[in-house]
């Protein structure tokens, strides 16, 4: 089990957490970090929240070259590309591994239940078994919950108010990687309240997606819900394209998925909660 007192958490799309109490009896002892990624080298959101992670590292007097060797992996969407580098990772044995979202998160646990396993984020991680409890998350892993998945439920919401006449949602999840369930279930929860209708599609390649979207819009009076996981991200010129020649209105789990820059986003206050802590920061 992680001792979380030995971390510090950085907050701002880059958390993790780093054994500074180690590191300052060591004095310039090697540490080995592992990253891995969902997302390819050139990818502008993951590039600018690795860079925040490397660039306080060396505030905290962390140098590579120095004290301090970073592994990293741009794993891509692809499952089996991030299997394969979840095994590399692993194999290097590295001091702490920063591993962003599910898709990342359960291969790691596949190849270790030794090495400690940092995630800045993901949707639920007791549903997906990466911890016991928020409580007492035990294991080998810990980190933080994106948000909490009941807010799914608002989303279908705020669906039926830009969209009144929908009836029937689609609702875009990658269930391999874990991600979509507990999401799926909020909004599932909600929907006979609303009087609506919704259909998971477990999909993730375009042509899966291409032919879901297709499918489902040859029925009137259909709304569009896609779920949180970089596949989706990845893919998100092909959905909002499919979204808007079929003229289904959609809801998507954050902006980056809509095609909308990181520039071009508005302040926003966020919740995130640390897993194995009774401490929430806003």
């Amino acid at each position: 089990m992680i001792h979380r007192r030995h971390f510090i958490t950085l907050l701002g799309g880059a958390a993790a957490a780093w054994p500074l109490a180690a590191g300052a009896q060591q004095g310039d002892r090697v540490r080995r970090v592992g990253i891995i990624v969902p997302a390819a080298a050139d990818d502008p959101e993951f590039q600018a929240r690795v860079g925040a992670f490397l660039q306080e590292l060396a505030q905290l007097g962390w140098a590579i070259g120095r004290n301090l060797q970073i592994d990293m992996h741009w794993a891509g969407p692809n499952p089996a590309d991030i299997g394969r580098h979840a095994a590399q990772v692993a194999a290097l044995g590295p001091d702490v591994i920063l591993a962003h979202g599910a898709s990342t998160v359960r291969p790691l646990l596949q190849e270790t239940r030794t090495l400690p396993i940092v995630f800045p984020g993901t949707v639920d991680p007791v549903g997906e078994g990466f911890v016991d409890s928020l409580a007492r998350p035990g294991g080998n892993a810990t980190g933080f919950m994106v948000f909490e998945y009941s807010f799914s439920a608002k989303l279908l919401e705020l669906l039926k108010d830009i969209a009144p006449s929908v009836v029937r949602v689609a609702f875009l999840q990658d269930p391999p990687q874990g991600g979509g369930s507990s999401p799926f279930a909020a909004i599932q929860a909600m929907a006979p309240l609303l009087r609506v209708e919704v259909r998971p599609f477990n999909v993730r390649e375009d042509g899966e997606i291409e032919r879901a979207i297709v499918a489902f819009a040859r029925s009137p009076n259909g709304g569009l819900i896609v779920g949180p996981t970089p596949a989706f991200a990845a893919r998100r010129d092909l959905i909002v394209k499919l979204a808007q020649q079929h003229k289904l209105p959609a809801i998507y789990f954050e902006r980056r998925q809509s095609g909308v820059a990181a520039r071009d986003r508005p302040a926003l206050h966020h919740r995130r909660s640390k897993i194995g802590a009774e401490e929430v920061r806003l």
